[in-house]
C-alpha cells in the first residue's frame, strides 16, 4: 500500500478529534512533519504536534502481520512542542485506526533504518475494543486505538507508554481494553500511579463503548433536533455516578452540544412519554438574570416526542427516565 497525502491524513486526524468530542485546527502545512494541530475540547484549547506516517507492510520476507511506519524527512532528535503534547501516530486506512508509539524511546533513531513496526492485529482488535496494546520486543509499549478515541489517547499517552511498560500493568491495561473484568484484589497490587492508569483507562474504555453504542443508535443524529453533520454527543439519562445509573444505550441520549450542556444543567428534562420539554424553573431563573436570549428559537425544537432509534429496544427505558427526574428534583 503506497503512503497516504499528506491531506488524507490531515483530515483523517480532524475527524478523529471530532468523533471523540474535540475540534482540530491544522496550523501548519499538510506536508511534513510534524503536523501542528490548534484542538478545542470543551473549554480546554491546547497545542498539539503530530509526527504520522501511514502503516504498511514492509514487503518482502517479513510476517504478513508485520506494518511499520517509515520516519521519512525527518531527522533525530525529532523536537517536540513546548506547550503540550507531542504524538508519534501510524494511520491504517483499512481499519481507520492509529498506532501510537513511545515518542521517548524513538527520539533519536538510525536514519539508515528508520521504521517502527507494530502487529497490524492490534489495530484490528482496537476497531473491536476501543483500545489495544501490544509489547515490543524494546520493552516499548505500542497503543491501537480507534477515531473515537484520539482526543483520550492524546491526553493520557505518556501515562500509557510508561507504565505500560510494567508487564504486569500491560495485561491489565489489554484486559480493560477488552472489556474483560479486572478485580480490586489485582487492582490493589499495583503502586498508585500505576493504580491510577489502569482506573483512568478502565473510564475511558467505558466511555467510548457508551458513546459508540449511542450514537450508532440513534443513526449519529440528535434526538432533539435531528441534526447530524458529526456534532453530537452521547449522554447518560440517568448521570454517571447516580444509583441506577449503567452505560446501556437504554439510558442514552444522542444530543447536539448545545441541548447536551442544557440536559446537563436541567434546562431541559425527559418526560415518561419520551418528549424533551423546557424546565419552567431553570427558564424563569436564566429570564430574571437577563440571559434569555434565544429562548424562542431554542424551545421550537422542544414539546415533541424525540427521534428515536429504529431498534425500539434500544429506546429510553422509562425507569431510567423517571429516576433521573428524580435524582435532578425535576
Amino acid at each position: 500500500m503506497p503512503a497516504l497525502p499528506p491531506e488524507v491524513i490531515v483530515q483523517a486526524i480532524e475527524e478523529a478529534f471530532t468523533d471523540s468530542a474535540a475540534s482540530a485546527v491544522l496550523v501548519s502545512k499538510p506536508k511534513g512533519n510534524p503536523k501542528r494541530f490548534y484542538v478545542t475540547a470543551g473549554e480546554a484549547s491546547f497545542s498539539v504536534w503530530i509526527y504520522i506516517w501511514t502503516l504498511t507492510h514492509g514487503g518482502g520476507p517479513r510476517s504478513a502481520d508485520e506494518y511499520r511506519i517509515q520516519l521519512t524527512s525527518v531527522t533525530p532528535p525529532l523536537p517536540e512542542n513546548p506547550d503540550g503534547p507531542t504524538l508519534l501516530l501510524g494511520y491504517e486506512p483499512d481499519s481507520k485506526c492509529f498506532a501510537g508509539f513511545d515518542l521517548g524511546k524513538h527520539r533519536m533513531f538510525s536514519t539508515q533504518s528508520p521504521s517502527i513496526q507494530i502487529n497490524i492485529n492490534t489495530l484490528r482488535e482496537a476497531v473491536r475494543d476501543g483500545f489495544a496494546f501490544v509489547r515490543k520486543g524494546n520493552d516499548e509499549i505500542a497503543v491501537g486505538f480507534r477515531p473515537d478515541n484520539m482526543l483520550a489517547y492524546c491526553a493520557n499517552y505518556e501515562s500509557l507508554h510508561e507504565k505500560g511498560a510494567d508487564v504486569t500493568v500491560s495485561n491489565l491495561l489489554s484486559r480493560v481494553g477488552r472489556l474483560e473484568s479486572v478485580t480490586d484484589d489485582e487492582i490493589n497490587k499495583l503502586t498508585p500511579d500505576r493504580m491510577r492508569i489502569v482506573k483512568k483507562l478502565s473510564h475511558l474504555v467505558r466511555d467510548s463503548n457508551f458513546r459508540r453504542k449511542v450514537t450508532v443508535a440513534y443513526d449519529r443524529k440528535c434526538c432533539v433536533t435531528g441534526l447530524q453533520l458529526r456534532l453530537i454527543d452521547a449522554a447518560h439519562i440517568l448521570p454517571v455516578g447516580a444509583e441506577g445509573s449503567t452505560d446501556d444505550v437504554q439510558n442514552g441520549l444522542c444530543l447536539s452540544p448545545t441541548y447536551h450542556r442544557a440536559y446537563d444543567r436541567k434546562l431541559i428534562y425527559l418526560t415518561e412519554e419520551r418528549r424533551m420539554l423546557i424546565n419552567p424553573r431553570e427558564k424563569d431563573k436564566l429570564s430574571k438574570l437577563g440571559l434569555g436570549g434565544g429562548l424562542q428559537e431554542f424551545e421550537s425544537h422542544l414539546g415533541k416526542e424525540i427521534f428515536l432509534p429504529p431498534d425500539r429496544n434500544q429506546w429510553p427505558q422509562v425507569e431510567f427516565i423517571r429516576s433521573a427526574n428524580e435524582f435532578r428534583e425535576i
